[in-house]
């Protein structure tokens, strides 16, 4: 089976037109509407933020005019936005107040709003599309840059005998899941420095924002893999906890018992599900940062702490050799 899931984080030459529109969220639903409906219109579709994994369904890769993926994550989409020359498009609850630079371009779609944003309550999208065709769009192209996406639970699980094989050979000693919700604190490079800092035997399982602090790095493979997995959105947590039974059952263990470290970047709202699913599960030893959750209070921490090992980032060189300690 061959991996070739990346998509282009540029302009790409080989379409004639620069006409571009960005969506942004995480509604693949209405990314599908918006490619059938630019289709022949001369007009790029490009995703943003945790649109990023659209990228890895064939029924996406069969428009041509599906043209890459641009800027990061959510807290960079005053950035980002500004420099995209088209309409953008926000299907989920990932907006910040839109800046005048953009505020013309952005329209927000179902429950999203925001007061003098125009919004779209169906998945007609031909005001956004006319308002694409009459910009000028990208100047020039750039070079080509690659991400990698698409390793989704069933893609994973396709090549669990190779992992498993990897993983009895000694090709493989470790495990690290790093991910989640991301914020722009300057702790968060934490994550980008635990990235890093995993060794070459090891696999990484990334999802959610979080990721856009490591996921343009060089990894490399490992055992006809890439060491770099990326499982998807965060809604897509379940499919990385799937990944981590189907291991434990083909070892005849438990996942706690796996040479697997759960490191997760904290932010509230959906977060909250993810960490209490986890929890719920019996997952222990999940380093969390760089806060910890509002809600936690002494006792409540305590009791965390005694019950599941959870434990706040600290120092990036530091924790992983406990977590590579347990090998």
């Amino acid at each position: 089976m061959t991996f070739d899931f990346r998509c282009p984080a540029h302009a790409s030459s080989d379409r004639p037109s620069r006409k571009a529109i960005l969506i942004s969220g995480h509604d693949l639903g209405d990314l599908e509407a918006l490619l059938k409906q630019t289709e022949g219109t001369g007009v790029n579709v490009y995703t943003h933020g945790e649109m990023l994994p659209g990228h890895g369904y064939p029924q996406f890769q069969k428009y041509k005019h599906f043209a890459g993926h641009f800027g990061g994550a959510w807290q960079n989409q005053k950035f980002d936005f500004a420099m995209f020359p088209g309409p953008i498009v926000m299907t989920s609850n990932c907006i910040i107040e839109p800046m005048k630079s953009y505020k013309s371009r952005i329209y927000t779609r179902a429950s999203v709003g925001w007061p003098g944003v125009k919004h779209l309550a169906t998945t007609d999208f031909s005001a956004v599309i006319k308002q694409a065709q009459s910009l000028d769009g990208f100047e020039e192209d750039e070079p080509e840059r690659y991400l990698t996406t698409g390793f989704g639970k069933d893609t994973v699980l396709s090549v669990a005998p190779q992992v498993i094989e990897g993983v009895k050979s000694g090709a493989i000693k470790h495990f690290f899941l790093i991910g989640g919700c991301d914020g722009a604190e300057g702790e968060r490079s934490y994550f980008t420095d635990i990235a890093k800092l995993t060794p070459k035997d090891s696999v990484i399982l990334t999802l959610a924002c979080g990721k856009y602090r490591f996921n343009d790095l060089e990894f490399g493979d490992i055992g006809g893999i890439p060491r770099m997995l990326d499982m998807g959105q965060c809604n897509d947590a379940y499919g990385a906890i799937q990944v981590a039974v189907a291991l434990a059952n083909a070892f005849k263990t438990d996942v706690n018992s796996l040479p697997l470290s759960f490191v997760v970047s904290w932010f509230e709202q959906k977060a909250v599900a993810v960490l209490l699913t986890l929890l719920h599960l019996g997952i222990k030893r999940i380093y969390l940062g760089p806060n910890l959750p509002a809600f936690c209070t002494p006792t409540m921490l305590e009791v965390l702490t005694s019950t599941f090992e959870l434990r706040q980032i600290h120092n990036a060189q530091e924790d992983i050799k406990v977590m590579l300690a347990r090998e």
